[in-house]
């Protein structure tokens, strides 16, 4: 059978026009959003409040409590979806995802430890500690594992990453076996949530996230040839610890402050790059900006049905992308073709 090549402007036009559809349809989950919960708001009010043009109870719980938890919703799925898929392209590996390295552990450890050495327990400092613990795991794995560019060093880097969290993890449950208030705190921070989280730090941790995301589309770029293999790479004028570099600070300063605000978010950043692949292709610089759109659109549509699946309460949205993503896990691990990245 003959093969006819899709000429890259027409490729190229496909792709555009699908990032448009994935933006139209985060614009419906950010409505969706704002509209349901435990009282439901009809979507003109919800239009009419965001533009200043009612002032009612509705329209105060939509400016007050909905947009800003909408908000960072928005930004932590952009960034953890993005983190994904650098892992997935950087590490080779499809089922990696950035609690490879050690991030939600390292948070979740420096958390414990605030909380049982130092008796502290609020939002601020919580969100701190976990943001440092966060970023010190990444580094800590990242040296240990990339003291060489070669596959050999990146599957030590997954080594080193699994070890690590499971170290980590291992000292956080002493810590909360030994402590009341550490076990009371724990339980809330670990779930993973966007309700009743710090504004004031999610503002902080905002540039960060920029940054991040910044990084994370220029390392796209790179990681195009460095899925042709290091040799070819080198070879085409990419710079390949350089840019195994910058993929590591890029996944650091996304998920590192996401973690820190809303706790570990589990399967976010496996689900969105898997997503992401099937619109895309193995074409990074168009994956990495489509997997944080999709995550960005999973994360809201999740918290959305939380919010209207158990009213008057509420699923926390850790609990609904685990329900959403362990499925996916399956399906992946299924596949006849895990090495095909």
């Amino acid at each position: 059978m003959k093969v006819v090549a899709v000429p890259r402007a027409a490729r190229t036009a496909r792709l555009g026009a699908t990032g448009v559809l994935l933006l139209v349809v985060l614009a419906g989950a950010v409505l969706a959003s704002l509209a349901f919960g435990s009282n439901p708001i009809p979507f003109g009010e919800v239009v009419s409040a965001l533009l200043g043009d009612v002032d009612s109870d509705n329209a105060t719980v939509i400016t007050t409590q909905r947009l800003p938890r909408t908000l960072l919703g928005l930004a932590v799925g952009l960034a953890l979806g993005m983190a994904g898929a650098l892992m997935q392209g950087h590490t080779r590996n499809p089922l990696a995802d950035p609690g490879l390295f050690g991030v939600n552990a390292g948070a979740a450890f420096a958390v414990a430890l605030l909380t049982y050495g130092a008796g502290v327990s609020s939002p601020a400092a919580m969100v701190a500690a976990a943001l440092v613990g966060a970023c010190a795991v990444t580094t800590v794995v990242a040296l240990l594992g990339l003291r060489g560019t070669s596959r050999g060093a990146l599957m030590t880097l997954a080594i080193a990453g699994t070890a690590l969290s499971a170290l980590l993890t291992a000292l956080t449950s002493a810590l909360v076996l030994l402590d009341r208030q550490t076990l009371d705190v724990m339980r809330f921070w670990q779930v993973g949530a966007l309700a009743d989280r710090d504004d004031t730090m999610a503002v902080l941790v905002t540039p960060l996230l920029a940054v991040g995301c910044a990084l994370a589309v220029a390392n796209a770029f790179a990681l195009n040839a460095l899925g042709l293999g290091e040799e070819v790479a080198r070879s085409l004028g990419t710079r390949v610890r350089r840019s195994r570099l910058t993929g590591i600070a890029a996944i650091t300063l996304l998920a590192g402050p996401a973690t820190a605000v809303c706790g570990p978010i589990a399967f976010l950043g496996l689900v969105a790059p898997h997503a992401a692949r099937v619109l895309a292709g193995h074409d990074q610089r168009w994956l990495v900006p489509f997997a944080g759109v999709i995550g960005a659109t999973v994360l809201l549509l999740a918290d959305t049905l939380g919010r209207v699946s158990a009213r008057p309460g509420e699923l926390q949205v850790g609990i609904v992308m685990a329900v959403i993503g362990a499925p996916v896990l399956l399906a992946v691990t299924r596949r006849r073709r895990l090495g095909a990245l």
